[in-house]
């Protein structure tokens, strides 16, 4: 069991998608990174412009909704859908990129896995020679005239 969890965990895809987990994980902190001090202030700012108040606080209050005095912040789902749009979007970037690199660098060939031959027991060799000699009788007595 611990032989086929080494063989598991070497094998290339494992280890593609471990460091494509830890990669996408920095690009999210990124993302949200540049939603919240970049994209939402401008949204924002937008808002405030629209709604013509002075204040951000103001500006914003109409993206919670009070029912009953339970908030719910739909501002903050918009942010986190703008947060997975460009997310989305650069991967698709970059699986773009990837995809056309691979067309233009010429594919290794596939190493051919060579079959492995079962070395022959004595019992499949004696069989194979009383086969031959079974043979060989029966062209012997068809060769012989009748007397």
């Amino acid at each position: 069991m611990l032989k086929e969890f080494k063989e598991f965990i070497s094998r290339g895809s494992v280890l593609d998608l471990a460091v494509g987990v830890i990669i996408g994980g920095a690009f999210t902190s990124i993302v949200t990174a540049l939603t919240a001090n970049i994209i939402t202030p401008l949204i924002n700012l937008v808002i405030k412009w629209i709604t013509k108040s002075k204040d951000m606080k103001d500006a914003t209050k109409g993206m919670i909704l009070d029912v009953n005095g339970v908030k719910f912040d739909y501002g903050s789902v918009i942010s986190a859908v703008i947060t997975f749009l460009i997310t989305a979007f650069v991967l698709f970037l970059i699986i773009k990129a990837v995809n056309k690199a691979n067309k233009i660098v010429p594919k290794k060939e596939e190493e051919v896995e060579e079959e492995e031959v079962e070395p022959e027991t004595s019992e499949a060799i004696l069989n194979d020679i009383r086969d031959l000699l079974k043979a060989q009788q029966e062209n012997n007595n068809k060769n012989t005239p009748d007397k």
